[in-house]
């Protein structure tokens, strides 16, 4: 008999009935919104992995490659697999002429974020369901009712994962990196739900690790894979003992998927671990991009530290430390470690119910503190941009973005000063009517997170478009090099070879030459060379012009002309 599961579970949460108020719905939407909808539309493709993804996308749908191997200009990629490429080209497909291919390929990323905010909130809602869980019933009564608590903890793990820094920038690109983290999210989900929804764990399970394989990341696969069995077989229920099949047979799919990419020449297994350890690097990643739901995690492990391998805390804590070992074995990379995120914000709502007054507070005023103030130093800079005040703001920008040129637009101010008072109300609400729900202390860390990055995706938009995008580079190349010429770019990067061809209907050649494009009918050459170099004298080329990307210390653009050959007749 397994003895371990005779032992009574203590739990260290005390919870009312009042502390579980629900979270309106509509308030729980507009902060999704708010999060999702900004940099949808209106921005170009910014460096570098989210031009160069959507490079590869954009080049399946014209037909300029095979689905079997996207590239750019003959240029594979180096990692993500090939579904997000086929997701991505396939929305171009289907929605051009009539959707801008960028906005299209960007569509499917925004859902697929909308899945991830989702899939979080019914981990933890199914997980806080658990026996294990529930919170202590109480002497004289009044305890919360075990519904109103799972739904209670749910909101908090999604107001903790709308917080999380990592994923602010990294969720709203179009990499393969998205389509992984839905994988994960998806597999987190189906350990969670086996009790209540058998059906859809197996089909989640079924489906999670096959397509973290077929996005590039099968290393992470089968570590998940390892994770969710360790999880059934130290379970004592018997729906976890029948699930161990699924989860066998999902991590067999994953890996025998990747074997076989590999196996006919694809994108399948892939090894980017990096030798170097640098301890300094890892810790300073993890503290920003994990920021604030690792504090909590920290907090609900120690609380819970009885039921560690209860499914509530032993499913979130296996599959967050599977995210953190693939971003160090990787040299601290940031874009393994989104992985680690939605599990963590499961681990730290657990730390809601017995998190202090103190703290509590303490994590309210930092959160007002710094997002008031972050929104203000926002709307000073927009302010200089348009007005050239604060004169000393004005200049800065100016040195950090040469040649910028402010438009005023009535659709970007509007959403800006209805964020922003959006924000200012609910600090008020916050402060004097939410004294006790259970999901208080990550209300303002999610809004300010939602209203910084309004901001920014507003007011900041044209000159993070000129800060981060390729076309003011081909704008400066428009002159010299007619569009639709051919040019030979030997060792550009995806991102330039994109950019070219979107920005400047250019036909764009990114093998490398042994002869600086000799070999290809290119009549136009563009290398990339560091700041303040010489270019360099390549025999049958001669220069046309040479400038930088963005400021005098970026590197620099040279384009060549293929000279004539001697002794050919000119003609006019």
């Amino acid at each position: 008999m397994n003895t371990r599961s005779q032992a009574p579970v203590i739990s260290p949460a005390l919870v009312t009935q009042k502390a579980v108020q629900r979270l309106p719905r509509w308030a729980l939407l507009l902060f999704c919104a708010a999060y999702v909808i900004p940099g949808l539309i209106g921005r170009d493709p910014w460096k570098n992995e989210d031009i160069a993804s959507f490079g590869h996308m954009w080049s399946l749908a014209l037909g300029q490659a095979s689905w079997l191997h996207p590239n750019v200009g003959g240029v594979l990629p180096t990692s993500g697999g090939i579904l997000p490429y086929w997701l991505g080209g396939a929305f171009i497909s289907v929605l051009s002429p009539w959707v801008d291919p960028a906005l299209a390929a960007r569509i499917p990323f925004a859902l697929l974020l909308v899945a991830i905010l989702a899939l979080t909130w019914y981990a933890c809602y199914n997980l806080a369901l658990t026996d294990a869980a529930q919170p202590l019933p109480l002497a004289f009564g009044g305890e919360a009712k075990p519904h109103d608590y799972a739904r209670a903890v749910a909101d908090g793990a999604l107001l903790a994962l709308i917080a999380s820094l990592g994923l602010l920038q990294l969720g709203h690109e179009t990499t393969p990196e998205l389509l992984q983290l839905t994988g994960s999210t998806l597999f987190l989900f189906s350990l969670s739900a086996v009790q209540r929804k058998p059906r859809q764990a197996r089909l989640a399970a079924l489906m999670a690790l096959p397509v973290l394989a077929a996005s590039g990341s099968p290393a992470v696969a089968s570590l998940l894979g390892v994770a969710g069995i360790v999880v059934c077989l130290r379970s004592s229920h018997a729906h976890m003992k029948t699930h161990l099949s699924w989860v066998l047979m999902s991590t067999l799919l994953a890996i025998g998927l990747a074997s076989g990419l590999s196996a006919a020449g694809l994108s399948g297994w892939g090894w980017r671990v990096s030798p170097d350890f640098s301890l300094k690097e890892n810790l300073q990643l993890i503290s920003w991009f994990t920021w604030p739901t690792l504090p909590l995690a920290i907090l609900t492990i120690w609380h819970w530290r009885r039921q560690i391998w209860r499914r509530h805390i032993a499913v979130p804590l296996l599959a967050a430390a599977v995210g953190f070992a693939a971003s160090i074995a990787m040299g601290a990379n940031e874009r393994a470690l989104l992985a680690a995120l939605p599990p963590l914000a499961v681990l730290a709502a657990f730390a809601l119910p017995i998190l202090q007054r103190s703290l509590g507070s303490a994590i309210d005023w930092f959160s007002v503190c710094f997002f008031t103030a972050c929104a203000g130093g926002i709307w000073l800079i927009y302010l200089a941009m348009h007005k050239g005040v604060p004169v000393k703001v004005a200049a800065n920008v100016a040195k950090l973005v040469p040649g910028y040129v402010s438009h005023f637009s009535w659709l970007a101010l509007i959403p800006a000063v209805l964020g922003t008072l959006l924000w200012l109300g609910l600090v008020r609400w916050r402060t004097a009517r939410q004294a006790h729900a259970l999901w208080k202390s990550l209300v303002l860390p999610a809004g300010g997170v939602a209203l910084c990055w309004l901001l920014f995706m507003t007011l900041w938009l044209p000159l993070l478009d000129q800060a981060r995008s390729y076309r003011l580079a081909l704008v400066r190349m428009a002159p010299h090099v007619p569009s639709g010429n051919q040019i030979c770019a030997p060792d550009a990067p995806v991102g330039l070879l994109t950019a070219m061809e979107y920005f400047g209907h250019y036909r764009v050649n990114g093998l490398p030459q042994p002869e600086l494009g000799g070999k290809a009918n290119c009549p136009w050459l563009v290398l990339r060379i560091p700041a303040h170099t010489a270019a360099p004298a390549v025999a049958n080329w001669h220069k046309v012009v040479q400038y930088n990307q963005r400021t005098h210390n970026s590197e620099q653009i040279v384009i060549y002309k293929r000279a004539a050959p001697r002794g050919a007749a000119t003609q006019d």
